[in-house]
C-alpha cells in the first residue's frame, strides 16, 4: 500500500482542475498569437479589462494563457493553497517550469503508462470524493458525470505524472548520509526542529466477496458479443471500446494502451497480447487482476506492443458482501478470544498479496523509503475511519474499501501501535529527519536545473511581467 502525499494531491488537483476550467473556456478566446507561438504578439498591449484571453508567457514553442492562469488562481483558493509570493507572477512562472520539465521528459522518452494515469485519476477521484462528501456532490460541484471527470482529467494528469518522473529521473543519484542528517540537524534552533505528526502501526486482513458464476458468465458473454460484432463488420473494436471498456484510461482512445513492454502490463494480458500476430483477429478472452478483457492488436515495434482492449469487471453482489463482513467479523472474535493470532491469521486466510508475507503490516512506500509507519492523512480512508478510535491492540468491526485494482474489497485491521504527536529527534526520527534534508537537497538540485535549462529555453513574456518577483531568475531576457 503506497503513500499518497496530500500536498502532491493538492499540486495535481490545482494542474488537472485548471486545465479542464481554461479547456471550458476555450471556444470564448480571443488569443493574440499566429500559428508559430514564437511569434506571438506579446508587444501588443491592449486593455486587460478588454481581453477575454491573451498568451501572456511563450516558453519554447508552448504559449501560456491567460486563462489558465486565472484557471489555476480560482482553484488554488479553492483548495487554500497559499504561494510564496505574488500570484500575478509565481502561477505563470509555476505553469512555465512545468513546461520545462514536460520538454526535457520528451527529449528522455519518460512514459506513462495508461494502467499508471486510470490509477492516478482514480486516486484523485477518490480524495475529491473525501473532500466533497460523496460521488453525487463531485458530480454536481463539477456539473459533469464522474465518467466525464476522469476522461478530461486524462491529459493533465498524464503531464502531471511525465513531471514527477523527468523529476525523480534529475535526482536519482542525490544521497544524504547519516553525518549529512546530523550536521544539518546540530545547528537547527530549537523552534525550527520539525514536528512529527501522530504516527500508526497497522496491521490488515482483506478478503475479496465471491463473485458469483451467473455474473462471470454475463461478462464473458458480453465479450464475446463484442468479438461478434466485430468479427461480422458490425462494429469497430475501437467505438465498442469507447462505449463498454471500463478501463477509464484507454476507454476514451478506442481502447488502444500505447506502446508497451511485457513488464509493463499485467503478466495474464501480456502473454496473450504479445502472442497475437494478426490485426484483424480478437484474442480469446483473458482474465487479469482488474477483470476479463479481449485484445486486438495494433503494432509491435521491437520488444513493444500496442494493442486495444475492452476491459469488463464483473460485479459484486450485495449478498456476497454481506457474507464476507460476517466472516470477517466472525474471524475477529475468534482472534479477541485468543483462538488464534491476528498475524497468523493475515499470513494465511489474507487476499492482501502486498501484506499477506508481512504477517498482515501495511507498508508505507514511498521513492526513498520504506517503513510501517503511516500518518493518518497517508492511509486510505477506509482505513483511516476504522482505526480512528481504536486503542492499541484493538480489531476494528469488518468494513469495505476499494483497493488500488478498483475491486472491492471487505477487511477487518489491528491498531498495533500509535505514535503521539512530537518534536523530531535524531534518535526516535532519524528517518524522518533524513526526508527532510534529503528533500532539501533534492529541491536545490531542482533549482539549479531549471535555472540553467531557462538559459537556453526561449522565453518571452508580455511587457507588465517583465518586473515580477519570480523563484528563479533568467525568465527575463
Amino acid at each position: 500500500m503506497k503513500k499518497t502525499n496530500k500536498f502532491f494531491l493538492i499540486f495535481i488537483s490545482l494542474l488537472v482542475l485548471a486545465g479542464m476550467s481554461a479547456r471550458a473556456s476555450k471556444t470564448a478566446r480571443t488569443v493574440f498569437a499566429q500559428d508559430s507561438t514564437k511569434n506571438a504578439r506579446l508587444d501588443f498591449e491592449a486593455p486587460e479589462n478588454s481581453v477575454i484571453d491573451e498568451v501572456i508567457w511563450v516558453v519554447g514553442d508552448e504559449a501560456i494563457l491567460k486563462s489558465d492562469v486565472e484557471a489555476f488562481r480560482l482553484q488554488a483558493e479553492t483548495e487554500g493553497v497559499k504561494f510564496s509570493g505574488n500570484p500575478d507572477f509565481r502561477i505563470p512562472e509555476e505553469l512555465a517550469v512545468q513546461k520545462l520539465f514536460l520538454h526535457q521528459a520528451a527529449i528522455d522518452s519518460i512514459e506513462v503508462t495508461e494502467a499508471e494515469i486510470a490509477s492516478g485519476v482514480d486516486r484523485q477521484v477518490n480524495y475529491w470524493i473525501s473532500l466533497i462528501g460523496s460521488r453525487e456532490k463531485l458530480e454536481e460541484y463539477r456539473k459533469m458525470p464522474i465518467s466525464q471527470i476522469r476522461e478530461q482529467m486524462h491529459d493533465d494528469f498524464k503531464n502531471t505524472e511525465l513531471v514527477r518522473k523527468m523529476k525523480a529521473k534529475l535526482v536519482e543519484d542525490v544521497a544524504i548520509t547519516p553525518s549529512d542528517v546530523r550536521n544539518y540537524f546540530r545547528y537547527l534552533p530549537e523552534d525550527s526542529i520539525p514536528y512529527v505528526p501522530e504516527e500508526v502501526e497497522v496491521e490488515i486482513i482483506t478478503r475479496q466477496p465471491k463473485i458469483l458464476p451467473e455474473e462471470i458468465n454475463r461478462i464473458k458473454d458480453e465479450l464475446r458479443n463484442y468479438t461478434e460484432r466485430v468479427t461480422n463488420g458490425g462494429s469497430s473494436f475501437a467505438t465498442l471500446a469507447r462505449l463498454y471498456s471500463e478501463d477509464p484510461g484507454s476507454a476514451r482512445q478506442g481502447g488502444e494502451l500505447g506502446y508497451m513492454g511485457r513488464g509493463m502490463l499485467d503478466p495474464a494480458f501480456a502473454q496473450v497480447a504479445f502472442n497475437l500476430t494478426d490485426p484483424k483477429k480478437i484474442s480469446k478472452i483473458v482474465e487479469s487482476e482488474f477483470g476479463y478483457h479481449i485484445i486486438q492488436l495494433i503494432d509491435k515495434r521491437g520488444d513493444k506492443v500496442n494493442v486495444r482492449h475492452i476491459l469488463r469487471k464483473p460485479s459484486v453482489s450485495q449478498e456476497e458482501i454481506q457474507n464476507t463482513t460476517l466472516r470477517l467479523d466472525s474471524i475477529a472474535d475468534e482472534i479477541r478470544a485468543g483462538k488464534f493470532t491476528f498475524e497468523d491469521a493475515a499470513t494465511y486466510i489474507s487476499d492482501d498479496k502486498d501484506t499477506r508475507n508481512n504477517h498482515g503490516v501495511m507498508v508505507n512506500s514511498t521513492e526513498t523509503s520504506r517503513t510501517s509507519r503511516f500518518q493518518m492523512k497517508d492511509l486510505p480512508t477506509e482505513v483511516a475511519a476504522a482505526i480512528k478510535d481504536l486503542k492499541v491492540g484493538e480489531i476494528s468491526k469488518a468494513f469495505t474499501m476499494v483497493n488500488a485494482r478498483g475491486k472491492t474489497q471487505v477487511a477487518i485491521v489491528k491498531l498495533k501501535n500509535r505514535v503521539e504527536g512530537h518534536k523530531a529527534s535524531i534518535t526516535e526520527d532519524f528517518q524522518v529527519l533524513k526526508e527532510v534534508v534529503l528533500a532539501k537537497e533534492n529541491d536545490r538540485v531542482l533549482h539549479d536545473w531549471v535555472v540553467n535549462k531557462i538559459k537556453s529555453t526561449y522565453v518571452r513574456m508580455k511587457d507588465r511581467y517583465k518586473n515580477g518577483d519570480y523563484e528563479y531568475e533568467g525568465w527575463v531576457k
